[in-house]
């Protein structure tokens, strides 16, 4: 038999407050067009994208990190000393190590939570999500902090027409904390490792220390190329429009409740053709209110679920309390699902 005290966790965990931050530089279309030959309309029929936000050098991961967790926190209407955890997803973060957490959490003052980073690209919140609920029940944080933070701009080769205009830059934050009813369901979650091809970078960080030159990319004025991120793009359309339908549909199962009990959705902001062939796919009803957030912010990666919400929220278009079907999906191939009730 054993001799360890069982955890004294909450019987459920639910998300509590979201917050987001958008670069301040908006970046429309005509300035992606100057390094590729293309057209606003093409962008915009192709993505249904027409402006995306660039971080300036002063809105770090940190910097945008801190300014969202700071508005969710205040959200949940607790103090940054009750965060007992702090999860950040990005893939934009440039130092190996240290996590990128930690800096966070010291910076709004949160004491000496749990604190590391998680690669999952797109999928990232959602992962982060499952892992704040299971710390929550099982009673080794109370709130956990779950951020999704990308700047892409520093990862998007500009003269790659395929790709140039899909990723922006930003931070959306959610405190995920105790509930005495379930307000997030099972979580749906794998990955697809013979299609991690599809999306990656182009380049590993170590063919610049000691590795050939001769083979690394060049730009139009003969330059060597910073790593960017690369994709398939018809490749990765054709999974996440017809697989990852059937994830989400798998979400809706394990909660217990059909497409007619949902008030929103909030897919991965990936591409707004994806986003409506979901919803044709899934049979959403009228009613059911659908992030397209994609249109002014672009593809933020991990970010993009969590902006999603905090503009519906913020706008009226969502309500507290709603139920939301989130779905996030990506480099790996990697994906996530679950219904929440919206904070």
């Amino acid at each position: 038999m054993s001799k360890i005290k069982p955890s004294k966790g909450a019987p459920y965990a639910r998300i509590l407050g979201v917050g987001g931050y958008r670069p301040t530089r908006v970046v429309p279309n005509e300035v992606i067009l100057e390094k590729i030959d293309s057209s606003d309309e093409w962008i915009r029929s192709r993505s249904g994208i027409s402006t995306r936000h660039w971080a300036s050098p002063e809105e770090t991961v940190a910097a945008m990190s801190v300014e969202a967790s700071g508005k969710a926190i205040a959200d949940a209407g607790i103090t940054p000393e009750q965060i007992g955890a702090v999860i950040v997803s990005t893939v934009s973060h440039f130092k190996q190590t240290p996590a990128v957490a930690t800096e966070i959490a010291d910076r709004i003052g949160a004491g000496k939570p749990a604190a590391f980073d998680i690669s999952a690209g797109c999928a990232g919140f959602g992962y982060g999500l499952t892992l704040a609920k299971g710390m929550i029940v099982e009673g080794s944080a109370e709130y956990v902090l779950v951020i999704g933070v990308e700047r892409l701009s520093d990862l998007t080769d500009l003269e790659d027409r395929a790709t140039a205009f899909l990723f922006g830059d930003g931070a959306g934050a959610v405190v995920v904390g105790p509930s005495d009813e379930p307000h997030i369901g099972p979580s749906v979650w794998g990955s697809e490792g013979d299609k991690s091809e599809t999306i990656k970078q182009t380049v590993p960080w170590n063919e610049f220390h000691g590795g050939d030159v001769s083979k690394l990319p060049l730009n139009a004025q003969g330059e060597i190329k910073f790593p960017a991120i690369t994709q398939e793009g018809q490749a990765v359309f054709r999974w996440a429009v017809f697989e990852m339908a059937k994830v989400a549909q798998q979400a809706l199962d394990a909660a217990g409740i059909t497409a007619d009990d949902l008030d929103v959705f909030i897919p991965h902001q990936a591409n707004m053709r994806i986003i409506d062939s979901m919803v044709k796919t899934l049979k959403l009803p009228e009613h059911v209110t659908v992030a397209r957030d994609v249109e002014t912010t672009g593809n933020t990666s991990a970010a993009s679920i969590p902006l999603a919400m905090e503009r519906l929220l913020a706008t009226g278009k969502a309500k507290s309390g709603d139920t939301a079907l989130v779905i996030g999906f990506g480099a790996g191939l990697v994906y996530a699902a679950t219904v929440v009730t919206l904070p």
